[in-house]
């Protein structure tokens, strides 16, 4: 039986005294529950390419996204209160209109973000590049673009729920986990249809139009059910219920609205350090964050689900014991997350995500519990209690993302994360321990908390953090990722959130030094986007020229003088600048121009944000900023990669820029990639050598593979690329541009490749 029957079923398939059939309730809140899925991804993506790939971008996004849901859950609660009381038809048009306007989002927020980075551009230096006025005001055009359509998105529980109130009153009493389990349910599906279809088939601007298309529907759908509807004028605005007035667990009843916001507070911190701790299992693509927030929304809707099916034969209050349960699985992905578990890569290392869903369910009992038990069907104050759990979703990831993981590390932070709920299990332990129908239900509450709080100080105990597989390392943390140096000699590399970056290898050097010799006259400075290990970096100030490196993480610079011990000395060099950035804004920001721009995009090809840094868009933005004869040198890793990639990516610069060449690197794993506005001539090996400086050319040969610099050039010289071969390997693969990323979104495509 699906969710769909099981939930008609339960509240009432038929229709009721006033003519409307609640599973169309259900069937709405699915439908809204997959759009506004899809427009939290779809958005917060066009924001990075529009203000740049930072966490402090992506929190200011998500936390505009839900302070609208907040706003309109509270809002609309007291709509339906003051004026809304007892006219059904009214409330289900007002819901039509909000629908059909979140519908106009899908075309109007696009067209507002870009209007937005236009905006920050005109600003000059009140908006310049890494500065705090920059957040300020791209966060108020991100607050003025997203909080009203996410308004109306949040003004939809309280409406509906309005709506069964007038109409079904004795199935109103637990409508919003009615409407709770379809908006969850929409929302799983929202997440598998976006990223694992709709981006793939549509690209983003395709997909919220297919999003648009379905809130239209819905607001045809409703507008036409609300003439069936019959208003019920002689219903006076609701005196609370008699459950209202029972405090849950003996606690004062302002306590619940507490309990909520503890909720979403630990529940979406706790996401932000699960995708740091799963990260270096699945990797550093949208199908494992995908795949994380499916678990997360599956088990959830289980969760929901069952405290349904248990509502009608357990009190609220019995559900003491579940605080404990709720707090204990908070900390059972610690073992998951121990690298000696040997679960690693894509979907083997799944397995471990599986530990989460404990937790999750949990929540998704608790929380629409919470909201029933204060609200009893009244709309006014089921939204101000998920107003109070959105606040603390709100809160929840800027805590983990800004405090924890930068000062405490993953598994302190599961711990900090898990404390309040140790300390409601506590609460209302004691409260339930006299009680002689806890006492006779199994295990006292006290010795089941007890229990609990030994079980999971040992699993912290006996866990680690995934650095520790690495005997010789440094770790440094920020508010962006972990950042592990390890190694030695020749075995040094470089990880991020456990995904390696880079190692001691001639390709970072070929970089810098290949584009910079093509250079006819003598460059006058450069440009690294992406400093890795710091190689490319150092390679281009060897040529004696000032160098700017641009990266988002700040703890990458930082760990330099891991790799290089003159790093010292060059990182104080007149010359030398360091911007921790990114650098799509950073160029968006800046009015300087380069005769070398260098971009070593983050591994692998499939990296979740990496298109932006491959996107005709980019390359657009690039030749603003390259001199006359100026290079663009970009890697591409050819064998982590497709073959429909390397063509996109080939296509996009063709498209970018009149003169491309291609060379396959020494060892063939991958293609360096130069672009000019001018022709690159054919140069012979020993012209290039004979350019280099005395210091560069000896930076060339450091690690070979060739004793000199002609035999080095000619190692990559020999291996040019027909780029019409490239783009012939995919004919019908597209330019990579910023609405069509075909290198993340790739699932389709292999699939259906493979079964050729």
């Amino acid at each position: 039986m699906t969710v769909l029957q099981t939930a008609g079923t339960r509240d009432g398939n038929e229709k009721d005294a006033s003519g409307f059939n609640l599973r169309w309730c259900f069937v709405f809140f699915v439908i809204s529950g997959f759009c506004g899925l899809v427009y939290e991804v779809v958005w917060l993506r066009l924001a990075m390419a529009s203000f740049g790939v930072t966490t402090a971008l992506a929190s200011i996004v998500i936390s505009m996204f839900m302070a609208g849901l907040g706003v309109g859950s509270w809002g609309a609660g007291i709509l339906t209160r003051r004026i809304l009381v007892g006219n059904g038809r009214r409330t289900l048009r007002i819901y039509a209109i909000a629908e059909l306007v979140v519908g106009v989002s899908s075309i109007a927020v696009p067209a507002q973000l870009k209007m937005g980075r236009l905006f920050l551009l005109r600003v000059g230096s009140l908006g310049a590049w890494q500065s705090s006025r920059y957040y300020i005001l791209a966060g108020i055009w991100i607050a003025i673009t997203l909080v009203p359509w996410c308004t109306c998105m949040g003004s939809t529980f309280p409406l509906l729920m309005a709506v069964i109130r007038q109409t079904a009153r004795a199935a109103s009493q637990r409508s919003f986990s009615y409407l709770y389990v379809a908006n969850v349910f929409g929302a799983l599906l929202g997440t598998i249809g976006s990223a694992f279809v709709l981006i793939e088939l549509f690209g983003f601007q395709g997909t919220l139009y297919v999003a648009g298309s379905l809130n239209a529907i819905l607001a045809i759908l409703a507008f036409s059910l609300s003439f069936s509807v019959v208003s019920s004028p002689k219903i006076q605005p609701s005196i609370l219920p008699e459950a209202k007035q029972t405090r849950l667990y003996g606690l004062p009843q302002g306590t619940v609205l507490v309990l909520l916001f503890t909720t979403g507070l630990v529940s979406m911190g706790l996401e932000v350090v699960w995708i740091r701790q799963f990260t270096p299992y699945l990797g550093n693509v949208v199908y494992a964050f995908a795949g994380i927030l499916v678990v997360y929304l599956l088990s959830t809707l289980a969760g929901s689900r069952a405290y349904r099916a248990q509502a009608d034969t357990q009190s609220a209050g019995a559900s003491a014991k579940a605080w404990t349960s709720l707090a204990f699985f908070a900390v059972i992905p610690l073992i998951a997350a121990d690298p000696r578990l040997h679960l690693e890569g894509f979907p083997a290392g799944g397995l471990r995500v599986l530990t989460i869903v404990f937790f999750c369910a949990m929540a998704g009992f608790l929380t629409p519990m919470l909201v029933d038990s204060w609200s009893s069907g009244d709309p006014d104050r089921a939204g101000t209690a998920y107003a109070l759990n959105i606040g603390g979703s709100i809160l929840g990831p800027l805590v983990a993302g800004f405090c924890l993981l930068p000062w405490l590390g993953e598994r302190v932070a599961v711990m900090a994360l898990s404390a309040p709920l140790f300390v409601i299990a506590a609460i209302t332990a004691l409260r339930r321990q006299a009680e002689s129908t806890q006492a006779k239900s199994g295990l006292k509450p006290g010795v089941y908390l007890g229990g609990a709080v030994i079980a999971a100080i040992l699993l912290f105990v006996l866990s680690q953090d995934y650095e520790s597989r690495y005997a010789v390392r440094e770790v440094k943390r920020d508010y962006t990722a972990t950042v592990i140096a390890t190694g030695t000699g020749f075995d040094r590399f470089l990880y991020v959130n456990g995904v390696g970056m880079t190692g001691i290898t001639p390709i970072t050097k070929y970089i810098a030094h290949l584009p910079l010799a093509f250079m006819a006259q003598r460059p006058q400075n450069g440009l690294v986007i992406c400093f890795g290990m710091g190689t490319s970096f150092r390679s281009m100030l060897s040529w004696d020229i000032p160098t700017t490196s641009v990266d988002l993480i700040p703890s990458v610079p930082a760990m330099f003088p891991y790799y290089y011990a003159d790093a010292g000395k060059l990182t104080g060099s007149p010359l030398a600048h360091i911007v921790i950035d990114d650098g799509r804004r950073f160029l968006d920001g800046s009015s300087q121009t380069y005769d070398v721009i260098v971009i070593d995009p983050p591994p692998p090809p499939q990296a979740a944000g990496s298109s932006l840094l491959y996107s005709r868009e980019f390359y657009g933005i690039i030749k603003q900023h390259l001199r006359k004869n100026g290079i663009l040198q970009t890697w591409y890793p050819e064998t982590m990669g497709d073959k429909a990639t390397a063509a996109s990516v080939a296509k996009a610069l063709m498209q970018s820029f009149p003169y491309v060449r291609a060379f396959r690197s020494f060892d063939e794993i991958g293609i360096h990639f130069l672009a000019s506005m001018e022709p690159i001539p054919a140069t012979p090996s020993s012209v290039l050598a004979s350019r280099m400086p005395a210091a560069a050319a000896a930076d060339f040969v450091e690690w070979g593979p060739k004793s000199n610099p002609q035999q080095q050039f000619d190692a990559v010289l020999s291996q040019e690329l027909d780029l019409g071969k490239i783009v012939g390997e995919a004919p019908r693969t597209p330019a990579m541009v910023d609405d069509q990323p075909i290198n993340e979104y790739f699932l389709l495509r292999q699939w259906f490749s493979s079964s050729k």
